[in-house]
């Protein structure tokens, strides 16, 4: 019986809100190499505030998940809107070519 449980559970567990640590970036590639170099370092500074803004609210994604399914079986966050992950991935992706272009300019 619990095993059917489990089962049953399984579809709305996989809608659940992922870990910020979990998500992965998306490639930017060279989407910044034209960027001046004086630019660079403001526009990371910025884009690390961003992210860790968008992983603040994430981890509230997460958590209003849990609740929801362990008290009716649905991802509430998940479904009302509230999951980052697409926006987080976007973000470690910019971060990623922002420190390149960085790298480059030294």
């Amino acid at each position: 019986m619990k095993f059917t449980y489990a089962i049953a559970a399984l579809p709305f567990l996989a809608a659940c809100a992922q870990s910020p640590a979990s998500i992965q970036p998306v490639s930017m590639g060279n989407a910044f190499a034209a960027m001046p170099c004086q630019r660079v370092q403001t526009d990371l500074t910025a884009e690390r505030q961003s992210l860790a803004a968008l992983e603040s609210k994430q981890k509230g994604a997460v958590v209003g998940d849990a609740v929801g399914v362990f008290l009716i079986g649905v991802p509430v966050s998940s479904l009302t809107g509230n999951d980052r992950a697409g926006a987080i991935a976007a973000s470690k992706g910019k971060i990623l070519a922002l420190e390149a272009r960085a790298a480059s300019c030294n």
